[in-house]
Formats: structure tokens, C-alpha cells, sequence
């Protein structure tokens, strides 16, 4: 395999692990919140079936998201989807204040398998989440000899499910680490939720210049020039998350 692809590879699988860090950071937070009302035995337990169900859930949107990749309905699906997380949850935080107290009290009416129902949802919505985003992040990526697994080129899939896979051993053994970090620069939550709206605006283009759509030029979703502007764009963000949040002393430690 050429070297400049292997690097275009590489560059891919370590900006998916930053991404995956940071919504892993998110997800555990989350999960933390919704079982933190149970004794911690059934907590634990709570949370053990939690990662397998992201293992799981992960594992199976990208088998079923492999195999429509190429659709292009599926595509603009996608890229809505990513657009619409994205803004909403950026708007949530930065314009709508939270009402954690309300949800607080009626999740601690919820008993254990409840509450194990209410993470198995949730983790779904992680796992179609992570996997588009690291999907349309790996679309642009040039074929290689490696033969296809689902409709998905062989090292296009194996580089998501890296993403995925590692984004799981995050919640389990570094999210406290990512969560801190979180607490301790807010904005690059924000900045997280902007690159996945940066990699709906990518699916877009690819959508765009379909070539049964025809919006756009085909060569053009698929060039060295939209490639670069997308990559510059996305370290920019990234950049901003990290310079422009303020720095804070975490508060408090998140519980496993």
C-alpha cells in the first residue's frame, strides 16, 4: 500500500480517536447521571451493561451503515442527522439553561432494569451518532486492495471500527480523565458537537456530488482541495475549543 495513503489513513484513525475521546468523555457523563441513583452494586451492573450495549450497538450500525454508505438518500440522511445533533446541542448549551433537577427526580423513580432499558436507549443514539460521524469522515478516504467488508471498502472499515472501538475502551477506562477535561475547558464540548456539524457539512458534499444527483461536481467532493479545506477547517475548530474556553477548576469528580 502506497505510503501517502497509509498517512491519509493514519491521519484519519487519529483525529476519529480525538473525536471519539471527547463524545466517549460525553456518553459517560451521561450514563453516569442515569445510574447514579442506584446502589452502587446495581450501579456497577448498570454500567457493565451499558459498555457491552455500546459495544454491540457500535458494532451493528457500522455492519448496517457499511452496506448503505453508497446510497445517497442514505447519505443526506446522514448528513441532516449529524447537522441536526450538532446545532441542537449546541444551542442547548451555550442558549438554553439546564433543568437537571426535573429530570433528576423522575429518574430516580426508575428501579434497575428501568434504568438499564434507559441506557440501552441512550447507547444507541451514542453508537448511530459516533458511527456516522466516523463514517463520513472515512468516505473521502481512496480505496485500497483490501477486499470490501459489508459495502464498505476493507480498510475504510477497519479504520471506523478502530474509531469505535477505542471510543468504547474510553468510556471505560479514561472517560473520567476526558470528562475532567470537560469540566476544566467546557468549550471544547461545543467545539466536539461542531466538528461532527463540520462532518455533516462533509457527508453534504459527497451527497451533493453524487453522481445521480449531479449538485455539485463529483470531482470536486472527491479532490485533494476539498479534502485539505475540510481537514484545515476541522484542526481549526479544534484549535478554537482548546484557546478560546476558559480554563476552570474542576468542581467535582465524576463517579464511576
Amino acid at each position: 500500500m502506497d505510503i501517502s495513503i497509509l498517512l491519509e489513513y493514519g491521519w484519519v484513525l487519529l483525529l476519529l480517536v480525538a473525536l471519539e475521546g471527547l463524545l466517549a468523555a460525553d456518553n459517560a457523563l451521561v450514563l453516569a447521571i442515569m445510574v447514579k441513583h442506584l446502589p452502587d452494586a446495581e450501579r456497577k451492573k448498570a454500567l457493565f451493561y451499558g459498555l457491552a450495549g455500546a459495544f454491540v450497538f457500535r458494532l451493528a450500525s457500522l455492519f448496517i451503515i457499511s452496506f448503505l454508505v453508497d446510497v445517497w438518500q442514505i447519505q443526506a440522511i446522514g448528513a441532516l442527522y449529524l447537522l441536526f445533533i450538532s446545532i441542537n446541542h449546541i444551542i442547548k448549551k451555550v442558549f438554553i439553561k439546564k433543568t437537571d433537577t426535573k429530570v433528576e427526580k423522575e429518574r430516580k423513580k426508575s428501579g434497575f432494569w428501568m434504568t438499564v432499558l434507559k441506557v440501552e436507549v441512550a447507547d444507541i443514539a451514542f453508537a448511530v451518532d459516533s458511527i456516522l460521524a466516523a463514517v463520513a469522515m472515512a468516505m473521502t478516504l481512496p480505496d485500497t486492495p483490501l477486499p470490501a467488508i459489508g459495502g464498505m471498502d476493507g480498510a475504510k472499515f477497519i479504520v471506523v471500527f478502530a474509531g469505535g472501538l477505542i471510543g468504547v475502551i474510553i468510556m471505560r477506562f479514561a472517560a473520567n480523565m476526558f470528562v475532567k477535561l470537560l469540566n476544566s475547558r467546557p468549550g471544547l464540548e461545543i467545539a466536539a458537537f461542531a466538528i461532527v456539524g463540520w462532518v455533516g457539512v462533509k457527508l453534504a458534499v459527497l451527497t451533493l456530488g453524487h453522481e445521480d444527483v449531479g449538485i455539485i461536481s463529483h470531482e470536486f467532493a472527491h479532490s485533494t482541495a476539498w479534502k485539505l479545506t475540510f481537514y484545515i477547517v476541522l484542526v481549526v475548530i479544534g484549535a478554537a475549543g482548546w484557546f478560546l474556553s476558559k480554563e476552570k477548576k474542576p468542581s467535582s469528580v465524576v463517579g464511576h
